[in-house]
This record gives structure tokens, sequence and C-alpha cells, in this order.
């Protein structure tokens, strides 16, 4: 049977098993089976066995579950809340004042945390309810939030990150420095919006939100931010500095995040218990959803799909940003259904082959998948981060993505960006591995 055919077949097959409601996990495991069935492959026990092993044994993989577990900790504490009333004071002089409170707190929390949904749902909990109470616009409010909880797959250390880090084989510790800049990108690009969309919609902003704020108060409040400050620095300098392995310095951050909920008074049997199971199960999905990419991507092997690919990318002569951009659109379109990691792990072993045909750095195209992915995490009909913000606000999901809609094109506007400047990504790496 012709290559382009199966691949096709297995594609069907797959889009079939997931509008049915089967866990991405099990569709992946079920199309590898049929596509080694359909390649003649008569040792399907074996391949899943040994390929099954060989996704779950990575010594990279071992940083996973103890981000989620740091950010599971620290969702479990006041530490959100403090961090809240850190940075009122210190944006009290910006147009949009607490607006960029949502931004900042986003990209703070997303850089101990390393989950969208969880950034989203943590910093949420506490901006909302307080800019509805002060007459904030609840579009600005519910978009600022939207778009800055993705920064939570960007900023390191983050999870997705780790998932493409292992799937390319490309070093999880350069991707982490890669994503630094990206992300300060998104950030500035975030509250430069904010603070132009205040500054021309004064109407919508409460009437005592260019009050003056004292400098005792901002001292006063920089020791909130304290905290969780130092064990950013602790995670993320170790990792920087060339001191600790990306593993390693997880293992660092669970002990500080344990510390600062220890001495918060926030940690007790029944968070610490509920933190260790939110992580365990959050692990487990993403350990299986690996497994199953794996062995799918072993059974394409077997068909020849990736070099049929390669190959036909070849003939097409494309340049490297007519294939950006359909890839781009495949990204979001893909994201429009599954969840940033599924997408991640579903693509790469395809994509992989175009991209290193068309002579695309795999560095520079993990910080762009993840651009990518963030943006399809507020398109309807599936953006994760929509369903976060749509039950916090009880806000229709249109509403939510009409609201992200702006923030939406900032994260285009990033990956636009990055493209015609790689250096964006590649500075920070290629200096730090000269020294």
């Amino acid at each position: 049977m012709d290559t382009a055919i199966i691949g096709i077949s297995l594609a069907i097959f797959m889009l079939m098993m997931l509008a049915l409601g089967v866990w991405v996990s099990l569709a992946l495991f079920g199309v590898g089976v049929l596509g080694l069935y359909l390649s003649g492959n008569d040792q399907i026990g074996l391949l899943f066995a040994t390929s099954t092993w060989g996704a779950s044994t990575s010594w990279s993989l071992t940083a996973l579950p103890l981000f989620i577990w740091m950010g599971e900790i620290l969702f479990r504490t006041r530490l959100s809340e403090d961090l809240f009333k850190g940075l009122s004071p210190w944006l009290s002089g910006l147009p949009g004042k607490l607006l960029h409170v949502n931004v900042l707190s986003c990209g703070i929390f997303a850089a101990v945390s390393g989950s969208s949904a969880a950034t989203a749902a943590t910093i949420g909990r506490m901006t909302l309810p307080e800019l509805k109470a002060q007459g904030y616009s609840d579009r600005m409010a519910v978009g600022t939030l939207a778009g800055s909880g993705t920064l939570g797959l960007l900023i390191p250390p983050s999870i997705i990150l780790i998932v493409y880090g292992v799937a390319a084989e490309v070093s999880i510790g350069r991707l982490f420095i890669a994503g630094a800049l990206p992300g300060l990108l998104l950030v500035m690009l975030f509250m430069g919006y904010t603070a132009i969309w205040a500054l021309l919609n004064k109407k919508e902003l409460p009437r005592h939100d260019k009050a003056h704020v004292s400098f005792a108060t901002k001292l006063k409040a920089l020791r909130l931010l304290l905290p969780i400050m130092c064990l950013i620095g602790f995670v993320l300098g170790s990792i920087y500095g060339g001191l600790t392995t990306p593993t390693e310095a997880a293992a660092l951050g669970v002990v500080g995040a344990l510390f600062l909920a220890g001495i918060t008074g926030s940690l007790d049997s029944e968070s610490f218990g509920a933190s260790l199971m939110g992580a365990v199960k959050s692990s487990c999905m993403i350990g299986l959803i690996l497994a199953g990419a794996h062995f799918l991507t072993l059974a394409m092997g077997f068909l020849g799909i990736p070099r049929a690919l390669a190959e036909w990318i070849g003939e097409m002569s494309l340049s490297p940003g007519i294939l950006l951009i359909y890839l781009t659109i495949l990204f979001v379109a893909l994201g429009c259904f599954l969840d940033g990691i599924s997408v991640v792990v579903l693509t790469v072993a395809v994509v992989l082959p175009m991209v290193q045909q068309a002579g695309i750095d795999l560095l520079w195209f993990g910080i762009y998948i993840v651009l990518v992915v963030e943006m399809s995490q507020i398109t309807p009909p599936v953006g994760f981060n929509l369903f976060v913000i749509q039950a916090l606000t009880g806000k229709n999901i249109l509403y939510v993505a009409r609201a992200a809609l702006p923030f939406f094109l900032l994260i285009l506007l990033a990956v636009i960006l990055i493209y015609v400047f790689p250096e964006i990504v590649t500075y920070l790496p290629m200096s730090m591995s000269q020294n």
C-alpha cells in the first residue's frame, strides 16, 4: 500500500478515536498497533514493551514530576496572594495599574509552576475578584489573564519544553535558557498593549487608578515578593549558572517550595497529600502520552512515513518561512482539539525530519512550537486556558475567546519577531556555551 494512503488512513483513524472521546495516550497506542500491522510486522508485543520502556526511563524525564510537584505545592499556599499584594504598589504608576499585575503575576508564577492551566487558575482566583471589585473592564481583565496564563508554557521551568527536549533529543537546560528572552518579550508585549489600551480607554478604568502609592508602602510590599523571587532565582540561577542539571534544580525547587510553604504556615498534611496526588496524576498522564507517542513514532518509522514526508518537503523546495507558515496553521488547528503536550508529542516525530530538511535549528524550533501552542491554548473550541477562565468567571467561552484575541495576535507577533530575529532565542544559549 502507498505510504501516503497509509498515512492519511492512520490520521483519519486517529481523529475518529479522539472524536469518540478515547484518551489521547490510548489513541496513540491504537494507531501505533494499526501502523505496525499494516507494515507487516508481527512483533507488536515486543516492540510495544521495548518502546514503552525506552520512553519512560529517560533520566531527563525525572525533572518533569518534580517541577509539577513544585507547582502543585505553591498552588496550595498563600504565596500567590502575597505575589498579588506585593506587585500592586509597584505598578501603581503605569496606565492600567492592576491589569499589569495580571500579566506580571502570571509571568512570575510561570517561573515556578511550568503549567499554563495552573498559572491561569492560581492567578485568576486572586486577581479577577479584585479587578471586578475595583471597577476594571471585565473583558480586559479576562483577556490579560487568558493571554498571560499561557506564559506557563514558555517561561522556564516549562513542562512542555521538557517534553519537547526528550522527544527531539535537545538539551533541556539549553531550551530553558533559550525560553528566557522570548518569555520576557511576551511579557513586554502584553504590558505594552495593556498600557496603550488603558490610555485609549480611560473611561473603563476606575477613578482611583492613578492613586499615588508611597515609597514606604512599596518597600513594605517588597517583603511579600522576596520569598517567591528567591525561589525563582534559586531554581533558574542554578541551571543558568551551570551549577545543576534541570533534574537537580527541580529537586532543589521542591525542597525550596516545601520550605516556603512551611514557614508561611500554609503546609499541612492535607495540602501536602493533595499536592503529591496532583503531581502523581499529572505526571502519569504525561508519561502515558509520551509512551504512546514513542510507540507511534516507532510504527511510523517502520512504515517510512517520516522519511517520505521529508523527501516530499525536499522536492517541493519550500523556504523555511513558508514551511513555518504551514506548520503554524497545523499546530493552531490541532491545538483547537488537543492540549499543548499532546500536540507536541503527536507531531514531533513527523515534523522534525521536515524541519531538519529545511535547515531549521531544533533549539529555535522548540521555542517556536511552544509559542504556537500558546496561541492554541486561547483558541476555541478547546483552548485549555479558555476553559480554566470560563470556570473562574462563568462567562461564555466565546466571550473569553474574544477577550483573548488581542493576546493571540501578540503571540503571533512574537513568533514573527523570533523568525526575523532568531537571536532572541539563540543568543543566551550560545553566549553561555561559549563561557
